[in-house]
């Protein structure tokens, strides 16, 4: 496993990049539907018919933006991955998901608690919105997937670059990715749990 930016022989810890845009997904999607579950026992001002339909749409509208974002930041990056060294150590996908989620609880919450006051106007609009997002998320991770399929290759961060939230892998920090063959990690294309017993995690 990987917490710092940097090995003791001058190798990188690494992230998964699909593993970190999907770590998101199950949070949001679980937020948004519980507080759409408790949004519809809410009349709101508009009333339930109303605030469950503009939620859908939010929902849709939402799911796509989330999917489509920055997918030509990822392109670029990807484009230009360089290989993993072999003292780069490669991050294991349950601590990049932990890190990506005690990062952003603070976000998350205010997030649900948002969604759940916006019931008292548009009953389960908000945790329909917060859903999408969760749906965009895991939608990007798939897009990751194929990306990552088709270049034969698997995409990695470095965790400093990161910082101490997970932060996003096609930000500003992010001046790179690396890439290593489709066997390494322990996490396949896209970012899922391997169904298989997880493989060798050298950077080759």
């Amino acid at each position: 496993m990987a917490r710092a930016g940097r090995t003791g022989r001058g190798g990188q810890g690494l992230a998964r990049v699909a593993v970190v845009v999907r770590a998101g997904a199950a949070p949001l999607w679980w937020l948004g539907v519980f507080a759409a579950g408790i949004g519809v026992l809410v009349p709101g001002l508009t009333g339930r018919r109303i605030g469950v339909l503009a939620g859908a749409a939010l929902f849709l509208v939402t799911a796509a933006l989330v999917a489509c974002a920055r997918r030509r930041r990822y392109r670029a990056l990807a484009r230009g991955a360089a290989r993993a060294g072999r003292h780069d150590v490669l991050q294991d996908r349950a601590v990049s998901v932990r890190v990506w989620r005690r990062g952003h609880r603070w976000w998350l919450a205010p997030a649900f608690l948002a969604a759940l006051g916006s019931s008292f106007v548009l009953p389960a609009a908000g945790g329909l919105l917060l859903a999408g997002a969760g749906v965009g998320l895991w939608l990007k991770a798939g897009w990751l997937g194929r990306l990552e399929r088709a270049e034969d290759t698997l995409l990695w961060v470095r965790v400093d670059w990161l910082g101490k939230r997970g932060g996003h892998p096609a930000g500003k920090a992010v001046r790179g990715y690396r890439g290593t063959g489709l066997a390494a990690g322990d996490a396949a294309p896209g970012g899922a749990r391997r169904r298989t017993a997880a493989l060798g995690r050298g950077g080759a």
